[in-house]
């Protein structure tokens, strides 16, 4: 029975506490981000959305997809008061707990929407999760939550296919890697060509079973909403038609946006909800639940009104808007098509 709100919102005050700021100073994945995102959404009654608070994720469901050495290292680095991981990431004595949360918050969702009690979830949780590999924190990431929720819907949950989506700027390495080998998950990332962590080739499809499971998609510095909806309607979509997911899930980064300082696309906020749009279309149309999760986006203001503006558009009737393929999307489709119906 599906929940009468538009659709679950988990979170945990805790997320709050993760700062690395205190080893690495200056660091932009700041709790403001979280806080900016979350005053916006109380200020309209969190658009009717149900919050539900993130339980802490268990050491099985993390090692889904990380070794038990990589969950006690940070478990243990994090309880002894913390410290710099590499030069962009780092732990305090509250990131093991926070990471815990963002992990089983994400799971959490996964099983409310399976379980039929809403169509669609978001959660807003911290440290995001999409960098972080099977042995390895980097890129601010600890343990990467959408792919530990893919990982238990189809370990769980009885779900054959999960599809993932992730439009964060930078590339969800974590991810590809953590499905490299599977066909089981449809992976997709659109991100920005040439910045951190300098993986997601147009070539790279993924390996063995998993070849074609895997499409990257880089676009230039400069790319803004044509370039990005294009890619989405005329190479994403359909191959995820195609694939016939029974859960998508979104990596969910909001640093495309024109205002963010650490990378140069060039999206508003409403090209957010124009990609939500897109997406949710799929899901309606497939007959499957759709959750996503928050990743990056380090300009407070400018995340919380692209997120709230996804959030405000998945439960809406107004269909997407069509998009004319540009250059970009014709050259990937060529690469792409191999494997899927374009």
């Amino acid at each position: 029975m599906h929940s009468a709100r538009p659709g679950l919102y988990f979170h945990h005050p805790d997320c709050l506490k993760h700062d690395p700021r205190a080893h690495i100073p200056g660091h932009p994945d700041t709790p403001e981000r979280l806080i900016a995102l979350e005053q916006a959404l109380s200020a309209e009654d969190w658009l009717g959305w149900e919050r539900r608070l993130a339980p802490p994720a268990e050491d099985a469901q993390l090692e889904l997809i990380h070794t038990s050495h990589h969950v006690r290292h940070i478990r243990e680095i994090s309880l002894a008061g913390g410290g710099a991981l590499d030069p962009d990431t780092a732990v305090g004595e509250s990131s093991y707990r926070a990471a815990t949360l963002a992990a089983g918050g994400t799971c959490e969702m996964a099983r409310a929407l399976i379980a039929g009690e809403s169509l669609f979830g978001f959660c807003g949780v911290r440290p995001s999760g999409h960098h972080a590999e099977r042995d390895r924190a980097m890129g601010f990431c600890l343990f990467n939550n959408v792919a530990v929720a893919a990982a238990l819907a189809i370990r769980e949950l009885g779900v054959r296919r999960v599809f993932i989506l992730d439009w964060d700027v930078h590339h969800g390495n974590g991810t590809a890697e953590a499905f490299r080998h599977r066909d089981d998950v449809l992976f997709a990332s659109i991100h920005q060509a040439g910045i951190y962590p300098g993986s997601g080739a147009l070539d790279d499809v993924g390996s063995g079973a998993g070849e074609g499971y895997t499409i990257n998609l880089p676009v230039p510095a400069g790319s803004g909403e044509q370039q990005w909806l294009s890619l989405i309607e005329h190479i994403v979509l359909p191959a995820a038609k195609a694939f016939e997911p029974e859960l998508i899930l979104i990596s969910a980064g909001f640093d495309a946006h024109r205002e963010d300082p650490l990378a140069g696309c060039r999206l508003e906020s409403e090209s957010f909800a124009e990609m939500a749009r897109q997406v949710r279309d799929l899901a309606r149309g497939l007959g499957v639940p759709l959750g996503a999760v928050l990743e990056g986006g380090y300009a407070p203001a400018a995340l919380a009104e692209s997120a709230q503006a996804m959030l405000a558009a998945l439960p809406e009737e107004t269909h997407a808007r069509p998009v004319a393929p540009d250059p970009l999307t014709s050259r990937a489709v060529a690469r792409i098509s191999r494997y899927w119906p374009l």
